[in-house]
């Protein structure tokens, strides 16, 4: 089993980007598994009546692409997330396209933590969300 990067191994300044694109499929997996029969995610007509207009992506999905970026790849299989801070400050829509930056900004041998900077844009370079992660990195 692949392990991720060790305390001693990762550096401050250190940047991850990727870009995710939400799509329906990811939309109704979460929707199942949660239980969440919000209107507002997933009903077209209900949300018109919003000041959104159209269906909005639960904030917590968005949570789950950034804590499966911890996992995958920084600091990787093995991490954990301790504590995190993060704003959303404008809704994502169905369909649309985010990129997000992970960008480590402190090291804490003694205590294995690493305090994580992430932000996200949506198209036309509109932020999203942005937060701090402290996270336990693999032993």
């Amino acid at each position: 089993m692949k392990i991720g990067k060790k305390i001693d191994e990762i550096i401050v300044g250190e940047k991850l980007q990727l870009t995710e694109k939400i799509e329906d499929k990811d939309l109704l997996l979460y929707l199942g598994l949660t239980n969440d029969n919000n209107p507002l995610y997933i009903q077209h007509d209900y949300a018109l009546g919003t000041p959104y207009k159209k269906p909005i992506v639960p904030a917590i999905m968005l949570n789950g692409i950034i804590t499966s970026t911890i996992s995958k790849h920084l600091p990787g299989p093995g991490s954990h997330i301790r504590e995190q801070n993060i704003i959303y400050l404008e809704p994502v829509y169905h369909y649309e396209t985010i990129e997000i930056l992970l960008e480590v900004q402190h090291v804490d041998l003694d205590q294995n933590l690493v305090d994580i900077y992430v932000s996200a844009y949506k198209e036309k370079n509109i932020q999203v969300l942005d937060g701090i992660l402290k996270v336990i990195a693999p032993c």
